[in-house]
């Protein structure tokens, strides 16, 4: 059941970047025109990749329904903290809130811990304030907020796609044993981003 939900899942994000190369190309106004900047933004930045791979790594070691929840619950507030940012609300500490949600995803997938699921979703949900803040403050000023929008909620997904994929190796013990050693990494990066060593 699981593996012919994450087959779907995956192929129509296959079919959401075929479609994006093309939507890219075209320049001027318009929900294309910032696609491929707002795409790009999480997965160039090793702040927001290692949060958002734990996202899909604890939802999976947490099992049904965390494993689809969760990489829902993220996106979806990340657009608001992402509309708060391109109105230009202010929201303190954000690269701080950044980094510590590495910190504390991976410290949750290390020690092994399965939170209550709306726990778990609170937990994604406030960190994804912080992550769509820092997207929306750093839409660039000739793109489409729209398209921008779409392009870092599909890189996001993405990004759960893999730490997903990873989760599924905790079906064996020595599985279960490098999510957590996986988890601790994570936990690492976002440590030296907090304490500005990154």
């Amino acid at each position: 059941m699981i593996n012919k939900q994450f087959e779907r899942v995956l192929l129509a994000l296959v079919a959401l970047c075929l479609m994006s190369a093309g939507a890219s190309a075209h320049t001027g106004e318009g929900i294309n025109t910032g696609f491929a900047s707002g795409f790009w933004h999480p997965i160039l930045g090793w702040d927001h990749v290692v949060a958002m791979v734990a996202v899909g790594l604890w939802g999976a070691f947490l099992g049904m329904p965390a494993l689809w929840l969760l990489p829902v619950v993220f996106p979806l507030v990340m657009a608001l903290g992402g509309a708060a940012g391109v109105m230009g609300m202010p929201l303190p500490a954000v690269e701080t809130g950044i980094a510590l949600s590495g910190v504390v995803l991976g410290l949750l997938i290390a020690f092994a811990v399965r939170a209550p699921i709306w726990v778990a979703a609170t937990i994604v949900g406030v960190f994804a304030i912080f992550h769509g803040h820092a997207h929306g403050t750093e839409l660039p000023e000739a793109f489409s907020a729209w398209g921008y929008a779409i392009g870092f909620v599909v890189g996001t997904g993405l990004l759960h796609l893999v730490g997903i994929g990873l989760g599924f190796l905790t079906r064996s013990e020595a599985g279960k044993m490098a999510v957590r050693g996986a988890g601790g990494l994570i936990a690492l990066v976002g440590a030296a981003f907090l304490f500005g060593v990154a």
